[in-house]
């Protein structure tokens, strides 16, 4: 059964860059995965230390593995000191 999340991101005021510079590693490891359909970190113009990130797997096994990898181990290690609040959702493709 495929798995689709939404996760978002409110990145502390003078995090911001540190924020979404660690994202972004995020995005080429993880889309080369064989299990993920797709992975997207998005920002908001009107309002830049909020990002979300949009991702699908394949199934539950494929998202197990993704947090088994080093890239996942190293953004869950890293990423609390820039973020003031994080929250997420699975949610369904139409």
């Amino acid at each position: 059964m495929t798995i689709t999340k939404e996760v978002t991101f409110i990145a502390k005021q003078n995090d911001i860059e540190k924020m979404k510079d660690l994202l972004i590693t995020m995005v080429e490891p993880s889309k080369a995965e064989e299990g993920c359909l797709f992975y997207h970190i998005c920002q908001l113009k009107v309002d830049p230390k909020k990002f979300i990130v949009l991702e699908s797997w394949k199934d539950e096994e494929a998202l197990d593995f993704h947090k088994s990898t080093a890239h996942y181990k190293h953004y869950k290690s890293s990423f609390e000191p820039y973020c003031a609040e994080k929250f997420s959702d699975e949610v369904e493709v139409l």
